[in-house]
């Protein structure tokens, strides 16, 4: 039987931890962040708070990914601490909420950015009149989701071709993503335009813990896809060394271009402009440079998009795959592909229910969708550093958590408290992931009879 290959190298894998990160939540979320907030320096403390949340979650998960270098990422910790119940809880909401919506908001971030050049693609083509919609409401398709959906396809045919491909498909736009934020950065702050009595400006908002951690909600969709390399672990060469060093390094780097960023953002507009703009970089740009600079940064905008698509379709199809492969899932998803020795099924499967989830819903609701059941997971993940370290002291670990146990006890306090705040305000985008968790518990029960009777 054919089986995965060990074929990224350490610029691939720091690639696959930068690339999937820096996706549409830099461009699209501050906006969010302002209008619960009130304050560029509260959404700058946001930003920074996240930051260090999301390299607690980096320092921890780095000795797991380097003591059990295995596709599957969170699956294979959790199956170790836990049980494999836990494990297939997690494969199962990454399957059908967190990794699907994570790439339907990216995709819909991309034909957002793409309306910028064509503002047609923003169109109701067709309404449903059925309250499947955000907030209940009708369900409205836009001319813009079917590109959308077109894009996630043509990506999941470039994954199939085999990790390298995918691979250096990753290497290429974040490096040309890169340059281009290095630019926007540059321009915000030294063009001319900036406006330090900015950062002295507010608007009305929800203010107080509430809007802190709805804010938080937002930043921690910006860095969502830090973990994405650990499920890939089972492809990466010399995983015990180049794991940790990606995820670690990686982390940083995004949070220092994050941070960047947004300084950037607020020396050019001021509180009420960010909070009155989807677009907040393509509206900084076209204030300096007119309307070239907001069709460049759309164009930037576009391809940091396309590169955590492409990270988030490699790296979320090797999880439905390694639950197929321990027989806890469906069977076609744990086949490799002879030729191309990829899990072509499940690339394929991933990639047309995440096209589904494109259609259900705006980017703030999808947005929600993916944050509160991959925190509750996440939590969990981390705090099994430290019953690992319990039931298994005598295994072998190439690197180990810097600032263990506190660290991980940091991170799992901040998820508890995170989750608690987002079911009381998005309860219905909430309550949708736990019931699709709760949903995987008959079929974890029939597969589990099925593999004990073979």
């Amino acid at each position: 039987m054919a089986e995965l290959r060990r074929d990224l190298g350490p610029w691939a894998a720091s690639c696959v931890v930068v690339g999937t990160v820096i996706g549409s939540g830099i461009f699209l979320v501050p906006k969010t962040m302002i209008l619960e907030t009130g304050s560029p320096w509260l959404v700058l403390a946001v930003w920074v708070f996240g930051g260090l949340l999301t390299l607690a979650g980096a320092l921890t998960y780095a000795e797991m990914a380097a003591m059990m270098p295995e596709a599957g990422g969170e699956y294979v910790y959790l199956k170790e601490a836990y049980g494999p119940f836990w494990g297939f809880l997690y494969g199962w909401t990454q399957m059908w909420v967190a990794k699907s919506s994570s790439i339907a908001t990216l995709a819909t971030g991309f034909f957002l950015y793409l309306a910028n050049f064509n503002p047609a693609l923003e169109g109701v083509l067709l309404r449903i009149p059925l309250p499947i919609g955000p907030g209940g409401g009708p369900l409205e398709i836009q001319t813009g989701q079917l590109l959308a959906i077109g894009v996630v396809l043509g990506l999941a045919v470039i994954n199939y071709f085999g990790v390298r491909v995918g691979g250096q498909v990753q290497v290429a736009t974040t490096i040309a993503k890169l340059g281009l934020i290095a630019l926007v950065i540059v321009i915000g702050l030294f063009g001319g335009s900036a406006e330090p009595a900015n950062f002295a400006t507010s608007i009305p908002a929800r203010g107080g813990l509430a809007g802190f951690i709805a804010a938080l909600v937002a930043a921690l969709w910006a860095y969502d896809g830090w973990n994405n390399l650990n499920m890939v672990a089972g492809e990466v060469k010399n995983p015990q060394r180049n794991l940790p060093r990606a995820l670690i390094y990686g982390t940083l780097l995004v949070m220092a271009i994050y941070l960047l960023t947004n300084l950037a953002y607020f020396s050019v507009l001021s509180a009420a402009q960010v909070g009155a703009q989807d677009r907040v970089a393509a509206e900084m740009m076209r204030l300096i440079l007119g309307a070239p600079g907001a069709a460049a940064v759309s164009i930037a905008a576009m391809i940091s998009i396309f590169a955590a698509l492409n990270g988030s379709i490699l790296s979320g199809s090797r999880v439905p795959y390694a639950l197929a492969h321990d027989k806890l899932f469906f069977k076609a998803f744990g086949r490799v592909n002879e030729a191309h020795r990829t899990p072509g099924f499940s690339i394929l499967a991933l990639s047309a229910w995440s096209c589904v989830l494109v259609l259900s819903g705006r980017y703030e609701q999808l947005l929600t969708m993916v944050i509160f059941p991959s925190w509750i997971l996440y939590g969990m993940a981390a705090a099994a550093v430290i019953v690992l370290r319990r039931k298994k002291p005598g295994a072998e670990r190439p690197y180990r958590t810097l600032g263990y146990p506190v660290v991980p006890a940091l991170f799992v306090l901040v998820a508890v408290l995170l989750l608690a705040v987002t079911l009381v305000n998005s309860p219905r985008e909430s309550g949708f992931g736990l019931i699709i968790i709760a949903a995987g518990y008959p079929f974890y029960r029939h597969w589990k009879r099925a593999a004990e009777a073979r």
